[in-house]
């Protein structure tokens, strides 16, 4: 039976950080009008119910692939895809984009819900075993890096439709260099972490924190493009 104690710890270490991250995110967005927050608690809540399906696919990717270096490859594109499904899920059933700036936002939503569950996994194992110091620790790690990973990966997509929003004869082309961004750069990170140093670490983090500069201009650049929309 999980100890309430652990569970509280390992809730607060898993999604106070991807709470964080998503109020960052969602003060780059055009503050004169705001995407509606119960849409972003949805898509941040299915976020985070498809990590169990994730881990499923994953189990059973295992039976089929076995190099380790295309395994890191098939899981970053599971997530990937599933993050971008349950998003879409809540995008293309609806009217509720009405600027570029939208799309990101939801994908970021729900990126971080999905890190929220997951960090809240992942840190439930070094806190049941008493290794407090070690959780906090990579709690502290997955702040800085994985759950950054998640938003920055899917934002990806999310900024790909809104470059698209002008020219949705194109969508699909942008939508497919978003997505295959975005599993590059989770592949990239996870390889690197898994199998490099400490010095590959730090420059796996130096490379992610530039990705986020750039998704900071393609942010500007949607709010300018969505001042052209008469709303």
């Amino acid at each position: 039976m999980i100890d309430p104690k652990t569970l509280l710890f390992a809730i607060l270490g898993g999604a106070v950080p991807a709470i964080f991250w998503l109020w960052f995110w969602l003060r780059q967005e055009d503050s004169e009008q705001t995407v509606p927050r119960g849409i972003i608690a949805l898509a941040f809540l299915l976020g985070a119910i498809i990590v169990v399906v994730a881990i499923w696919l994953e189990k059973i990717s295992l039976s089929y692939v076995s190099n380790s270096t295309m395994q890191v490859i098939t899981w970053a594109t599971i997530e990937e895809l599933l993050k971008f499904l349950v998003i879409s899920f809540i995008l293309f059933r609806s009217d509720i984009i009405r600027k570029p700036i939208d799309y990101p936002m939801y994908f970021i939503a729900g990126a971080l819900g999905f890190a929220a569950l997951e960090n809240v996994l992942y840190l439930m194992h070094p806190l049941s075993t008493g290794g407090t110091v070690v959780g906090l620790l990579t709690g502290n790690l997955r702040f800085l890096g994985s759950t950054l990973l998640h938003a920055i990966a899917s934002s990806m997509i999310g900024s790909a439709l809104g470059l698209s929003f002008f020219v949705k004869e194109h969508r699909t082309m942008y939508l497919l260099c978003g997505i295959s961004c975005a599993i590059l750069l989770h592949s990239i990170f996870n390889f690197f972490i898994m199998r490099g140093s400490g010095e590959n670490f730090l420059s796996v983090f130096g490379f992610l924190w530039v990705v986020v500069i750039i998704n900071i201009l393609i942010f500007e650049k949607l709010k300018r493009m969505g001042k052209y929309i008469s709303l």
